[in-house]
């Protein structure tokens, strides 16, 4: 058991740690949120590849290819958005995606929208990579197969499709197929 005087010293000291570091502080700061139509814009997507699979806001009927458009390279969980941690981790940043402007560089119906289950069609840009689009975050539930452009840049050989009666507008993530 301590004695009286060293109680006192160690009392001493905790306050003199409190009054150094102040009083304790949150553990995590708030996380900005930003928009974003493509995932491309904040990751580090292959140079030059157009390998993205493109979500539009309205099906082909509807002139889909003239509505909100979402691009997206690789893997999503969650089409609500993803916190991406640029600096190695030091700066991360909440991206809600969105639909952004149509192919012709134009807001068409859906623009700005949430791309988490409202997409309507789809086309697939890659060359040599399939997707696969799915009803539940996580890759989880039903799907619909979007095969490759066979070696096609730049879209010139990807079919735009409208999503299956399951899917349309019950999208929630992507990964390659």
């Amino acid at each position: 058991m301590l004695n009286k005087r060293a109680q006192f010293a160690l009392a001493a000291a905790a306050g003199t740690i409190v009054a150094v570091l102040g009083p304790a502080q949150s553990a995590s700061a708030a996380i900005p949120t930003q928009n974003a139509d493509s995932n491309c814009d904040y990751r580090s997507c292959p140079v030059g590849y157009s390998g993205q699979l493109h979500l539009h806001y309205n099906s082909k009927e509807n002139d889909g290819y003239y509505s909100g458009t979402a691009s997206f390279y690789g893997n999503v969980t969650n089409y609500a958005g993803e916190t991406y941690g640029h600096n190695g981790g030091a700066n991360p940043v909440h991206y809600k995606f969105v639909f952004g402007k149509n192919p012709s560089g134009q807001n068409g119906p859906g623009t700005g929208l949430a791309v988490k289950n409202n997409a309507a069609s789809a086309e697939n840009c890659s060359p040599w990579d399939s997707y696969r689009v799915y009803f539940n975050s996580g890759y989880q539930g039903s799907s619909q197969y979007f095969g490759h452009t066979n070696g096609s840049q730049l879209c010139a050989g990807g079919v735009h499709v409208n999503l299956n009666a399951t899917l349309k507008n019950n999208n929630a993530s992507q990964h390659f197929a």
